[in-house]
């Protein structure tokens, strides 16, 4: 249990069987092979008027994946970006905000 790993479409819908048949957020995280943490923030994210339900679990983490704010890498392109815009006086606050703004 040491890595961290997404839950799969497979995880959640074992999440609602082993819940239906009785076993506890640990139980459950143990047969799965995650933390109980894991089992527990996935239930209090995804459960609905109807409690947890596997298939609009899974539709909801994939829109939050999705929909996360992207990181920029920094490549030796954007290095070589970044040093010429601190050569030509910029502060790092406005080289910052203007790559923030470009596609």
């Amino acid at each position: 249990m040491g890595m961290y790993k997404q839950l799969t479409q497979y995880h959640r819908y074992h999440i609602r069987i082993y819940l239906k048949a009785g076993y506890s957020l640990s139980g459950v995280a143990r047969r799965l092979g995650v933390h109980k943490s894991t089992v527990s923030r996935e239930i209090r994210r995804n459960r609905g008027h109807k409690g947890y339900r596997p298939r609009q679990a899974h539709e909801r983490a994939l829109a939050r994946r999705f929909s996360a704010a992207k990181r920029i890498k920094m490549t030796p392109v954007m290095i070589e970006l970044i040093g010429y815009y601190i050569r030509q006086d910029f502060s790092p606050e406005q080289v910052a905000g203007f790559l923030a703004n470009q596609p």
